[in-house]
């Protein structure tokens, strides 16, 4: 893939017309305007609302999804899927894919998400290979 990856984390909890969720959407459809693929969880919320944006504008969206989620489906606007086995795994593979990362609010796995990319770069583990911010967090609040 020549595509430049951006990793979106946030909430699954938001729900269509929330700030977050057109937050959410906005940042996908700006992403995949300025020729950034997106991946982020694959599900709903953030997750839902970023995949649309992006797929709205021709966007790729990868969702990383997890069997340890029972009975949860890739959103529609997934355009390609990779399915983990744990949230571990899932975890790691938004963190390897993502070549930049935007954090949106969210609760306690936002927050982990955001310590891991931020502790990877901090330790030297992670180089930024992004034209645009590699890591930003627009009006982040944790619940």
């Amino acid at each position: 893939m020549d595509e430049i990856v951006v990793s979106v984390f946030g909430t699954g909890r938001a729900r269509p017309g929330e700030p977050v969720y057109v937050l959410a959407e906005g940042i996908g459809r700006a992403l995949a305007e300025a020729g950034f693929a997106i991946a982020n969880g694959g599900y709903r919320g953030t997750r839902r609302a970023a995949a649309k944006g992006a797929a709205q504008v021709g966007g790729t969206v990868i969702g990383v999804t997890c069997s340890a989620f029972k009975n949860s489906v890739a959103n529609e606007f997934v355009t390609r899927e990779i399915a983990a086995c744990s949230l571990d795994e899932r975890l790691g593979t938004l963190v390897q894919l993502g070549q930049g990362y935007v954090v949106l609010p969210g609760g306690t796995g936002t927050l982990l998400e955001l310590a891991m990319v931020w502790e990877l770069k901090n330790k030297g583990f992670l180089e930024w290979h992004c034209r645009a911010q590699p890591l930003g967090w627009p009006r982040v609040r944790f619940s």
